[in-house]
């Protein structure tokens, strides 16, 4: 789970890096996604605190229908596995069309050996991806910290831990 959201946050991070963002507004008022601001934690900063508390209880109600609805890896369940939506209605407020995992069911009929050889590959893009993520953000906040990212990156002010601050 960790390794999936750091992949989406690297792949975030190098989008908004780029000045790739929604053509729409952000706000129902017009308001513009502040892919101006400069760097993706500047972009975060300058979000409004109630689309950082949407991002932040949707998290949570994902974290809790897991919780809820399947068996923890530390309680004998399998590491990485989310339930379906379809199985457990109960536990959701509307329908969902599609399942988080595999949502077109595109790996329902792969063998086990090629489904275990895909979650091998994910668990070592995870961990790839944990170490660029946080690449990203040390060499913003200590310039030269990542020999690699020195003047690739610029420079943050900000406090990358503290979402509200």
């Amino acid at each position: 789970k960790h390794g999936r959201v750091a992949m989406a946050a690297f792949v975030g991070y190098c989008v908004q890096s780029n000045g790739i963002h929604w053509p729409w507004p952000m706000t129902s008022d017009g308001t513009p996604f502040p892919f101006a601001a400069g760097s993706p934690p500047e972009q975060w900063d300058a979000l409004p605190d109630a689309a950082k508390w949407q991002i932040i209880i949707f998290v949570g109600f994902l974290e809790q229908f897991s919780e809820a609805n399947g068996t923890h890896y530390m309680r004998g369940g399998k590491p990485g596995a989310f339930p379906k939506f379809s199985d457990h209605p109960e536990g959701i407020p509307h329908p969902v069309p599609f399942n988080l995992f595999d949502p077109f069911g595109l790996s329902k009929n792969r063998s086990e050996e090629a489904k275990a050889k895909g979650l091998i590959a994910e668990i070592n893009n995870g961990r790839l991806a944990m170490i660029g993520i946080i690449g990203f953000l040390s060499e913003q906040k200590l310039a030269g910290s990542v020999p690699l990212l020195e003047g690739v990156v610029p420079p943050y002010a900000g406090e990358p831990m503290a979402p509200f601050g």
